[in-house]
């Protein structure tokens, strides 16, 4: 059985992270659009200092600098980021690259208008964690963006046996579904850091492009994947 939660998959791909070939990192890649349109509505990204979160090779991180913001990313996997560093530089990107982890961001109060923390929650060990590190660096009225993965029968059956073990859509072990969060939950915790919720929608496949692979969009519920936005209270 493979291992659950396996994140040495990050750094396996690394060198082929933004080359096409392989289809789970040709996935996370086609979220992105979907996750900026959404994210969108709720910020203009010009100017903005934003913190993207476990933001592995750097897919959102430059579609959020493409946007205009002044963008740092964080990740835990070396290899990830060196490829993060070397494709922002050949495409003329200012992007920091830091490694780190969610749970102990090395940024002061304040730093930053806006975080990023896509495809992170469903993956660390302690979520609250994560949302109360985020709402220190966060200034106030600051916003942190957000997606996940509900915890339910649904859920479980789609995310990981279906996209993992039938369709091959993710790696074998990318998640443990214990560690899937239910979006009250995770509202409650946000609630508990100082992180006011204030929008909430599904995200999952709205079509398949030429290659075969899933488009993604906007869903009316959350029953599987969820993305989201809070606000920083004063």
């Amino acid at each position: 059985m493979a291992e659950r939660n396996d994140l040495s998959i990050y750094d396996g791909a690394a060198e082929q992270w933004w080359s096409d070939e392989i289809r789970w990192v040709r996935t996370l890649k086609n979220l992105v659009p979907a996750r900026m349109r959404w994210f969108s509505r709720h910020v203009r990204w010009t100017g903005k200092r934003v913190l993207d979160v476990g933001c592995a090779g750097g897919f959102m991180a430059e579609a959020l600098a493409g946007a205009g913001a002044e963008v740092t990313g964080i990740d835990p996997a070396e290899k990830a980021l060196k490829a993060a560093r070397a494709h922002a530089a050949r495409n003329g990107l200012s992007i920091s690259y830091d490694r780190g982890s969610g749970e102990n961001l090395p940024y002061d109060d304040g730093t930053y208008d806006a975080v990023v923390c896509v495809d992170v929650l469903e993956h660390v060990d302690d979520p609250l964690r994560v949302l109360a590190e985020a709402a220190r660096v966060l200034r106030p009225g600051g916003r942190f963006f957000y997606d996940t993965i509900n915890r339910n029968v649904v859920a479980r059956l789609l995310a990981v046996g279906m996209a993992e073990n039938v369709i091959g859509l993710l790696p074998k072990g990318a998640h443990d579904p214990e560690m899937f969060l239910r979006p009250a939950e995770l509202e409650q915790g946000m609630r508990q850091v100082g992180l006011d919720p204030e929008a909430r929608t599904g995200l999952g496949p709205r079509g398949v492009n030429r290659r075969g692979d899933l488009v993604f969009g906007r869903l009316p519920g959350s029953a599987v994947q969820y993305m989201g936005v809070a606000r920083k209270l004063a």
